[in-house]
């Protein structure tokens, strides 16, 4: 598919390889509003896709609200990610600029449901997987992560605003604290209510060394609504390090 891009970033955030990958693109501060708004409609864009990520942390600090933006966040109730986003998505609304689902043009990355890989998970897996999965539902209903990780039959982590990557991590430090090396398990899910525009579950490469320095065997991942970026890659890179991926349906492990 040819589709011109025309491209908005975020100072300090935005990859600027993308640079060679699209047409015009023009940098904003986060949190502004109204400039990037006006930029695509001077640009002729009715319809938008959100791409990337930005560190939930930045709420303390770093942020510039414009006018704009400080009027939408004033009469916010909550500064959770969905209240934000889609805040800010009713804003683009109000000026014609409708935001698709960010899978839009990667379906093709979407987890299947099924085992994704050569090694299918062991009893004790699925075991932490049907837990994970439980335990990440409710977390993530709550807008606080996506993410858990399960040693043993037992809720080891939890994400929060630090990222997957930094809860694996965390778990690792947790579950090796008396010199043991259980096998851990991770779960990613989508929100109970999903909005496709925004926020979904994301895993990529940078994840890979994550998990063998973690000792992660097993992950679970939500089918239709979590993206795997370098889809092939990181299968290859699963494979080769004995990583079991699954790919849950939405009614949860079987």
């Amino acid at each position: 598919m040819n589709v011109e891009v025309v491209a908005l970033g975020i100072k300090g955030v935005t990859d600027e390889s993308l640079e060679k990958l699209v047409g015009p693109i023009q940098y904003f501060k986060l949190g502004q509003i109204d400039k990037p708004i006006k930029a695509l409609k001077t640009a002729g864009i009715s319809k938008a896709v959100m791409a990337g990520k930005v560190q939930h942390a930045s709420l303390f600090g770093g942020v510039l609200p414009d006018l704009r933006a400080a009027k939408l966040l004033a009469r916010l109730s909550d500064k959770r990610t969905d209240t934000i986003l889609k805040a800010v998505a009713e804003e683009f609304a109000k000026d014609g600029i409708e935001l698709l689902s960010s899978a839009t043009y990667l379906s093709h990355l979407l987890v299947t449901a099924g085992v994704l890989t050569s090694r299918k998970p062991d009893t004790a897996e699925i075991a932490d997987m049907r837990l994970g999965w439980s335990a990440a539902k409710a977390v993530a209903g709550f807008d606080i992560g996506q993410t858990v990780v399960v040693a043993g039959g037992a809720v080891v982590a939890v994400e929060g605003m630090e990222g997957t990557d930094a809860c694996v991590l965390r778990a690792k430090e947790l579950a090796r604290a008396r010199g043991a090396k259980p096998k851990l398990c991770v779960v990613k899910v989508a929100k109970p209510k999903q909005d496709l525009r925004f926020d979904l579950p994301v895993i990529g490469l940078d994840s890979l060394a994550v998990f063998k320095d973690a000792g992660v065997s097993a992950l679970a991942l939500e089918a239709g609504s979590t993206l795997i970026f370098d889809r092939d890659e990181f299968l290859r890179g699963a494979n080769s390090q004995g990583l079991a991926i699954v790919g849950l349906s939405p009614e949860g492990p079987k």
